[in-house]
Formats: C-alpha cells, structure tokens, sequence
C-alpha cells in the first residue's frame, strides 16, 4: 500500500512540475493571479515552484529520504490549499493552475472546492508517507532507513 501511494503522490509532483516547466509565462501569470506575492517574489516563486515539484517526485519515485520529502510534500500542499482558500474567501475568479493553466477565469469557472478536497487528498497520501516512510523498492528500504515494516 505504501509503495502506491509513494508513487502516487510521486506522479502527482512530477506531472504538475512538467506541465509547468513546460509553459513559464502561464506559470508566472497563474501565481500572480493569486495577488498574495509583492511583484518581485512571484517570478521567484513562478521560476523555482516546477523545480521544487520535480525534485519532489524524483525523490518520491526514488524513495530516498521518504519521511523528509513527504514532510516538505505535505508543507507545500498545506501552502496551496490556504492559497486556493484565501482566494475562494477574497471571492477572486482564478484557476488554480496547480496543472498548468491558471490564472483569471470568469466567476462560475471557479472550482475552489474541488481544488481543495484533491489537494486534502493528496496531503493524507503525504501524511501516510510521514508515518510510515518504508516502502518497497525504495532507496530509503535498500538503505536501511527506517524501522517501519516495508508496507
């Protein structure tokens, strides 16, 4: 069960990271629809998030450094939630862009509960990984890491 959810939430990182690599501009315009960020930090974020999604779930498919990579899933997909959330509460109209796309929509596109139930899905694959980080054909159990049984 374990090494399926590893690499679930492996593919769900490395799809979002490859869509957005593929396409920067709509990158950028997707975290700057958001209008939490001063305009100098959303090319930042823009630049480095598909990197940070991609190295994710290398690592996930991998299962090198499960537990820590599963933390910092769970940190970023908390991140997006309160993102989508304080957007759907500011009453903004934007895709979230988690897939690529994203940005201003018109006010009956939104599907911010939608958005925030998948991403809640995905944090209980990363929180499952938190607690029990020892899969099979993973790094981490080659290794040694980990005194949970390979699940």
């Amino acid at each position: 069960m374990g090494t399926v959810l590893r690499l679930g939430l492996a593919a769900v990182w490395l799809v979002s990271g490859w869509l957005k690599v593929r396409d920067p501009n709509q990158t950028f315009i997707a975290v700057q629809a958001y209008d939490v960020l001063p305009g100098g930090v959303v090319s930042v974020v823009a630049a480095a998030m598909p990197f940070l999604e991609l190295a994710l779930g290398v690592l996930l498919v991998l299962g090198l450094g499960t537990r820590l990579t599963a933390v910092l899933s769970g940190v970023v997909l908390l991140a997006f939630i309160a993102a989508v959330a304080q957007s759907w509460a500011r009453g903004l109209s934007i895709d979230c862009g988690c897939f690529g796309g994203g940005g201003q929509v018109a006010a009956g596109d939104t599907r911010y509960p939608e958005e925030i139930a998948r991403d809640i899905g995905f944090l209980v694959l990363a929180v499952w990984l938190v607690v029990r980080p020892r899969t099979r054909f993973s790094l981490d159990a080659r290794l040694g890491r980990a005194a949970e049984p390979v699940g």
